[in-house]
């Protein structure tokens, strides 16, 4: 395995107040680096001072989006201790994501070994108030300097940490979602199932225009047939139907969520009926006339479980559990942070241990 350089920030930053952090501002004194050349493979493995990363404006990402990237976060329990949750997952779709984009994968063991040595030297900046954790952003970009279309041969692939608090100003209160009519993000046989650059930016004219309409996120529908959910802009997305948990099946177009399959297992764990399939706007719709839709929630690492609270296709709005958080969305929320934050045993084996 190769030795990991390590060059100290001579200046270190002062720490943020725990209770004014937002997500995704505030960065830690050093970050990962790492370079890839054709005919070498991944090298130079190295921790340096958080600071600018040099390219051209040839720089291939800039103009081709080859780009993937991967979030998760370490906690902080109650002794003090830093842990990680799935991280051995998070590397592994980064690599699937990788394949996708014609990008050489990483060796994941030495990956998830650099990520541990990058927090160990910032564990300082693990905040240890309620909520709060340390974001980890790893991400892979094309660096050849050539403008023409094809999959690049230099690469490079680096860690960055932001300690951060709710992902959503609401918090856990329930969220306000916009179904999109005319905006697609992805389709079947593209790249939606990748966490790649390209796919959010796809996002962003729809989510301008929920924000204009007063909503926090986006809901999309499928890229064909335009009439089944599949995912919201940073979330999965649950339904709670009849006592049933149900959510959009994984076909390639939306995301395999690392919190959504956690929810998946929780739910198996406790003998909760869950159904992976097919939901259109239209049965949901029906659903709640017929009092049989409880709840609605997304998942995802920066919100983990967010209760929504009303959705809004086309000039049909759907109130849901009142403006409350449901109880079952509830129980998903405090089983996953509870195992995040060590105040609950972890029978999957997802947690792991900074040191």
């Amino acid at each position: 395995m190769q030795q990991i350089q390590i060059t100290r920030a001579q200046a270190l930053k002062t720490h943020p107040a725990e209770d004014k952090l937002g997500f995704g501002t505030i960065f830690t004194d050093h970050m990962f680096l790492m370079d890839h050349n054709a005919g070498q493979g991944w090298a130079n493995p190295r921790i340096v001072p958080f600071g600018p990363i040099s390219m051209l404006p040839s720089t291939s990402v800039l103009h081709y989006a080859q780009a993937v990237f991967e979030g998760l976060k370490a906690y902080r329990t109650a002794n003090g201790s830093v842990q990680l949750f799935r991280p051995r997952d998070n590397m592994a779709r980064l690599n699937k994501s990788c394949g996708l984009l014609c990008i050489p994968p990483i060796d994941e063991a030495f990956a998830l070994n650099a990520l541990r040595e990058l927090v160990k030297l910032e564990k300082a900046w693990v905040p240890g108030a309620d909520g709060t954790s340390l974001y980890i952003r790893p991400a892979i970009i094309a660096m050849d300097q050539y403008i023409g279309v094809k999959a690049a041969d230099s690469y490079l692939f680096f860690i960055i940490l932001s300690p951060v608090g709710a992902y959503y100003k609401e918090g856990l209160n329930p969220v306000k979602i916009w179904v999109s009519e005319d905006r697609v993000r992805a389709v079947r046989g593209g790249v939606g199932e990748a966490k790649t650059a390209g796919n959010y930016a796809a996002s962003l004219l729809a989510g301008k225009r929920a924000a204009e309409a007063g909503y926090t996120q986006v809901l999309w529908l499928d890229g064909v047939e335009r009439k089944f959910v599949e995912e919201v802009g940073s979330m999965n997305i649950f339904f709670v139907i009849d006592n049933k948990l149900v959510t959009p099946a994984l076909q390639g177009s939306i995301l395999p969520g690392i919190t959504r399959d956690s929810v998946i297992r929780l739910a198996h764990h406790w003998g909760i009926p869950v159904e992976e399939r097919k939901v259109s706007i239209d049965e949901l719709f029906e659903a709640d006339a017929q009092g049989k839709l409880q709840e609605c929630f997304g998942t995802g690492t920066a919100a983990v479980v967010s209760p929504v609270g009303e959705l809004k296709f086309q000039d049909k709005i759907m109130k849901i559990t009142n403006g409350q958080i449901g109880e079952m969305t509830m129980k998903f929320y405090n089983a996953l942070t509870d195992i995040q934050y060590g105040r609950s045993p972890d029978p999957f084996g997802w947690i792991e241990p900074v040191e």
